[in-house]
């Protein structure tokens, strides 16, 4: 009996050892929710689906972020033809528990929660409805995704949602009731026992393992997602703080550029910053050409408005406006003019960090301006000295004032600037009326700014 036993034993490890691996595609999301992470979630299903994964597994642990990016993760998501599992190792939180909705089975750790899905702002204060609506119905369309399935209550066969669409509108909304789960006031959010009671969680589990072998997977490999030194540089160049900084680093350059002559380290300083601007969201696709094109014809229109229109009119308010739209519009995924869904909280969000930033730069940068100019350490640089005339300085040679009246010869001809010679003196001299030939007599008319007037002596009458 004993080696039938080990027959048999031997042949389900030799049957198991002969099946094909399955491979699983492990994917961490643990950090919060921006452009760099739905820049890398795509990279991610694309090598999944590129390898012909048998599954991928999000692990994530995440307090939200941003709705539009979000939003983009949670499209990718659906759009997958291979099954998404998402192992919650302790919070699903805001646009996080959007993404977790989104995947076919979710399991989480114990401890782990689901939910709290309001949009908030910088400060955590909700946002006005308009966005809140938009979050909603993104969270009911993706519960509603799941479908329905056939239970029995009371000896009754129904259909129900497998994901109730009404608890997803719940962790958004704080008005919205629901007996025995969410009272009026309070978001919805749902522990890991209550989201296995309410079909919000497939099952339990503390470690990548346990979540795929509930899959059904004995053999298999894990391939996982390694983020790359571009993922990093890209993730940090489209940090909003950093996009913020590099918009008053531009804003500063030109402006102190345009207070000073020739070309400086402010342009050379607004160069780079413009590159790290626009270059990741070019590459990207986010930045088109004639979105950039509005950027530089905004900052044209501002430095000729500056420089060769007297007063400040429509070139200049014309390019305020390309120049801010131009930045602002850089930052939002888009084709054409279509910005796909969320496009108002992601047109709203950018509009604020360039608006925000330009702002602080000009008041901060005519501020540093008075300063820098009084600073013991740079005054060397300005010329702040008087020239007294009691300490032998002098202007303008006010002499030249009795020259008025008298009379003498042109040494060069005036055409009409030139020399002329008057009590054996050369002095620059202009004709108050056409050209006057070399040798002609001329007579002082008139003296202005150190610069004598002459005319032909036959004219002086």
């Amino acid at each position: 009996m004993k080696y039938i036993i080990t027959i048999i034993a031997a042949f389900i490890i030799l049957s198991v050892n002969a099946q094909e691996k399955k491979k699983v595609y492990l994917f961490n999301m643990k950090q919060e929710i921006d452009v760099g992470l739905e820049r890398q979630t795509k990279k991610a299903f694309k090598e999944a689906i590129d390898m012909k994964a048998d599954l991928v597994v999000i692990h994530m642990n995440t307090y939200g972020g941003r709705v539009d990016a979000a939003d983009s993760i949670r499209n990718t998501i659906l759009n997958c033809p291979i099954p998404v599992y998402v192992f919650i190792d302790n919070n699903a939180t805001s646009a996080g528990a959007l993404i977790a909705i989104s995947c076919d089975s979710i399991y989480m750790s114990t401890g782990g929660s689901i939910g709290a899905a309001t949009v908030v702002d910088q400060s955590g204060a909700p946002v006005p409805d308009k966005y809140q609506s938009f979050m909603r119905t993104k969270m009911r369309a993706t519960a509603e995704s799941h479908g329905k399935i056939t239970v029995v209550e009371n000896g009754d066969t129904i259909q129900k949602w497998r994901r109730d669409p009404m608890l997803a509108m719940a962790m958004v909304d704080k008005d919205i009731y629901i007996e025995g789960v969410s009272d009026t006031g309070k978001v919805l959010s749902l522990s890991l026992d209550e989201a296995i009671f309410y079909g919000y969680c497939e099952g339990k589990a503390e470690t990548i393992e346990e979540v795929i072998a509930k899959s059904g997977f004995v053999n298999h490999e894990i391939i996982e997602y390694k983020v790359s030194a571009v993922d990093k540089v890209y993730g940090f160049l489209t940090n909003p703080i950093l996009q913020g900084i590099l918009i008053m680093v531009i804003m500063a350059g030109i402006y102190f550029e345009l207070q000073t002559p020739g070309v400086g380290f402010p342009l050379v300083a607004a160069i780079i910053a413009c590159l790290l601007y626009f270059a990741p969201l070019y590459i990207e696709g986010a930045a088109a050409n004639w979105e950039i094109l509005l950027f530089i014809v905004g900052i044209g229109l501002i430095i000729l408005e500056i420089f060769a229109i007297p007063g400040f009119g429509v070139a200049g308010v014309s390019g305020i406006i390309l120049a801010v739209t131009g930045l602002t519009l850089s930052m939002v995924d888009n084709v054409g003019f279509d910005f796909g869904t969320g496009a108002a909280n992601s047109i709203s969000r950018a509009f604020l960090i360039v608006s925000v930033s330009m702002f602080i730069s000009l008041v901060a940068s005519i501020y540093l301006g008075s300063k820098l100019i009084t600073s013991p350490a740079l005054n060397h640089l300005v010329l702040n000295k008087t020239q007294d005339r009691d300490k032998g300085y002098i202007g303008i040679d006010n002499t030249i004032k009795e020259m008025i009246g008298k009379e003498g010869v042109c040494s060069t001809m005036l055409r009409p600037s030139g020399k002329v010679i008057i009590n054996d003196e050369i002095y620059d001299a202009k004709s108050e009326v056409g050209y006057i030939e070399k040798g002609e007599k001329v007579k002082v008319l008139r003296f202005e700014s150190g610069q004598i007037y002459v005319v032909k002596v036959g004219d002086s009458a």
